[in-house]
């Protein structure tokens, strides 16, 4: 039986203030963990006994926000009926993809009219995290500078990104600003699919319908507002099946 509990609670730093409402990626269609998502969502699919979602949730809780919206498009229904029965301590507020998958940055854009918080938190439900001496969530709140800032992505390095098979995706100057890969480059860090942003971050034109967060990043990278925060605590890469059992291996020694 694994012996991974869920993080608890601890004192924020002084002047660190969590944004309220929080963005839940959770809509999308979980091909490279299938067998197990031939029937569920991503989202439900459990690791060490709790859903990915819900782990997410958890985090959000513990860090002290009040909000959650959730995209849903891939079985939508077993996700909401799990909120609906299974969420206690979040309001929570699905922003429905139903009739089309728009990707992170399409879904972001479609929920932000339900997102009343300016900045606010984004997290991926595909990653499983242990905050390290002080909560991830706070670690970027108490990091974040509005004047310099329209991103502040949550980074963890390449040598502690565990399942990770990539060659990393930022380098991280001594300011915090980021840096993308180049080709045929190793980038030291990882994104952990935890970031917080600015609404700044989706004025001007944007295209119409599916699109990634990579667009947003590249217009924030290339004004210099777009900062890194490196995770101090352990960071699981879920993304297949094969990862969900090796995670939970490792969980049971925590």
């Amino acid at each position: 039986m694994s012996r991974y509990k869920s993080p608890m609670a601890i004192r924020p730093h002084p002047g660190c203030a969590v944004p309220e409402v929080a963005m839940v990626m959770a809509a999308g269609l979980g091909k490279r963990m299938r067998p197990l998502t031939a029937t569920r969502p991503k989202p439900l699919v459990e690791v060490a006994g709790q859903t990915l979602l819900d782990h997410s949730l958890e985090h959000l809780k513990t860090a002290g926000v009040k909000k959650a919206v959730v995209n849903v498009h891939y079985l939508p229904d077993a996700v909401e009926a799990h909120l609906k029965n299974n969420v206690q301590g979040l309001e929570i507020v699905v922003s429905d993809e139903r009739d089309l998958l728009l990707e992170t940055g399409g879904g972001l854009v479609k929920a932000l009219p339900l997102i009343d918080a300016d900045p606010f938190l984004v997290v991926n439900s595909d990653n499983i995290w242990i905050d390290g001496p002080i909560d991830s969530l706070r670690l970027l709140a108490s990091n974040w500078d509005d004047e310099r800032m329209d991103a502040l992505l949550l980074l963890v390095p390449l040598a502690r990104a565990t399942g990770y098979g990539g060659q990393g995706d930022f380098h991280l100057s001594s300011k915090g600003l980021l840096r993308r890969r180049t080709r045929g480059v190793v980038a030291p860090f990882v994104y952990t699919g935890i970031q917080m942003v600015s609404k700044r971050l989706f004025e001007g034109e944007l295209p119409q319908g599916p699109f990634s967060t990579n667009l947003l990043w590249d217009r924030a990278l290339e004004a210099g507002r777009c900062y890194g925060a490196v995770h101090q605590g352990l960071w699981f890469d879920v993304g297949t099946a094969d990862n969900v059992k090796k995670t939970e291996a490792l969980l049971s020694y925590v």
